[in-house]
């Protein structure tokens, strides 16, 4: 079910979908974020990148946090952003590396992919107003260069 956000904005789409608690989200999580993202003119490793990271704060957020679950997709003309929102109120740190550990590389990899450009905060959702839970995203530019609407919440490592 995907679910389009009426946007103050001509240039601004938001795309919001509710995502189920079983083994097949992230892939169908994946599979949408390619989907859309694949239908405006952006660069296919801009693409891979959001979809790398969408499955890593899909993934997060099934082994972390706590349903219901929801990804948001937000495109204007200058950038990106996707959002995964659950209900647990601890937010994500980043572990220390381990080569050995099995988990531990999601928040890294964002930090890397996006710059930066990511971060966590309390968010209503956007599909039950009445709920209110945690986002975590990323933002990404739609052209190169310098970012214009997002400001870090941290520095990539």
């Amino acid at each position: 079910m995907t679910t389009t956000l009426r946007s103050a904005h001509r240039s601004r789409k938001q795309y919001v979908w509710p995502l189920r608690e079983d083994a097949q989200t992230v892939g169908h999580a994946r599979t949408v974020i390619r989907r859309e993202l694949s239908a405006i003119p952006l660069s296919a490793d801009l693409v891979d990148d959001a979809v790398l990271m969408v499955s890593e704060l899909v993934t997060n957020a099934f082994m972390y946090g706590d349903g219901p679950y929801e990804l948001m997709l937000h495109v204007d003309t200058k950038e990106i952003i996707c959002v995964v929102v659950d209900a647990s109120p601890i937010l994500p740190t980043m572990a220390a590396p381990d080569l050995a550990a099995e988990h531990g590389r999601g928040l890294r990899i964002i930090a890397r992919l996006s710059d930066g450009f990511y971060g966590c905060h309390p968010q209503r959702y956007l599909t039950q107003p009445d709920r209110v839970g945690k986002a975590t995203w990323f933002a990404l530019p739609r052209h190169g260069g310098a970012r214009c609407n997002v400001v870090p919440i941290r520095s990539g490592t």
